[in-house]
């Protein structure tokens, strides 16, 4: 029995909040902004104002949290098509998460429309409109996606957006990237906030091509701060490309990719596993690959 959280708003930068988690020792968003984050690594990230254009778009919501790239999506997909139809699946471990952030003022900067959703799909864990068929799956995402999959759903939009992969490798790994991949039409996208090395040889092991989501225009390029995430489509062409940087990356060692054949090894077994592959690689070491490029 998972014992009973009390989840405390924390106020992040562009006024928005998020929570921390005792039990992944995190917050569920970046202190920068909350909002701004689902916005730009999400809404942005899987081109949805281009998509809204064909009238009917479908969202896949990994790891729906408070909400937040549920809701962003829904605001970016009406503002440039107000008649767009659209479908969500969200999947998520903990239905306390979205039932404490629709409280005020969590929820206020919303619009109205998009409070009421948020609200039904906390207490109700489905909605249903004239223009949105939404519904909250709660449960092990390892297992949650295997319903989608049996009934091939296909996704427009993936958003990707687990706890970090030391904090919960349970969700990146090559086994439940390649359930989740299955559930991404031809020609949609997947968005996730990870940079990581090891994230994104996952994506291209489940068949994914990757690309970066690049540094905002004005914003200033740090040797520790080289992208802002990444996204993966079945085109290359659609992808904003990886740096010289970030392709000798995912030759180290660091970007020996978590696995989990039968999806329900724990995080530690998980980590273990590849801490011994790391050991006894031939690649060269991530420290190596930083020294060269003068990464801190």
């Amino acid at each position: 029995m998972r014992k009973v959280i009390s989840w405390i708003p924390q106020l992040t930068d562009d006024g928005s909040f998020t929570f921390f988690s005792e039990e992944f020792n995190e917050t569920f968003h970046s202190s920068q902004g909350a909002k701004a984050e689902a916005f730009l690594k999400f809404a942005k990230a899987t081109d949805l104002v281009e998509q809204a254009q064909q009238g009917q778009v479908r969202l896949l919501d990994v790891c729906y949290g408070l909400g937040y790239n549920t809701a962003a999506a829904l605001e970016t997909i009406w503002t440039a098509n107000p008649g767009c139809q659209v479908e969500v699946y969200g999947l998520e471990l903990d239905a306390t998460v979205p039932q404490a952030a629709i409280a005020p003022p969590l929820i206020e900067s919303w619009s109205p429309t998009v409070q009421t959703i948020l609200i039904t799909l906390a207490q109700e864990r489905e909605y249903k409109s004239d223009r949105l068929q939404a519904k909250l799956l709660i449960g092990d995402a390892r297992q949650t996606i295997q319903s989608l999959a049996n009934f091939e759903f296909q996704a427009d939009a993936i958003f990707f957006d687990p706890f970090s992969p030391r904090r919960c490798p349970q969700l990146w790994t090559v086994e439940f990237f390649t359930q989740v991949v299955n559930c991404l039409a031809p020609i949609g996208k997947l968005a996730t906030y990870s940079r990581s090395a090891s994230v994104r040889s996952a994506m291209q092991a489940a068949g994914l091509c990757i690309g970066t989501i690049p540094l905002s225009e004005g914003e200033v390029y740090e040797s520790h701060e080289w992208s802002q995430g990444t996204v993966g489509s079945f085109n290359p062409e659609t992808l904003y490309p990886l740096s010289q940087m970030e392709q000798e990356h995912l030759q180290t060692r660091a970007a020996i990719p978590f696995r989990d054949s039968d999806l329900s090894d724990r995080a530690e077994t998980i980590l273990q596993r590849q801490k011994d592959e790391q050991s006894q690689s031939q690649r060269e070491s991530t420290s190596s690959w930083r020294r060269r490029w003068g990464i801190k």
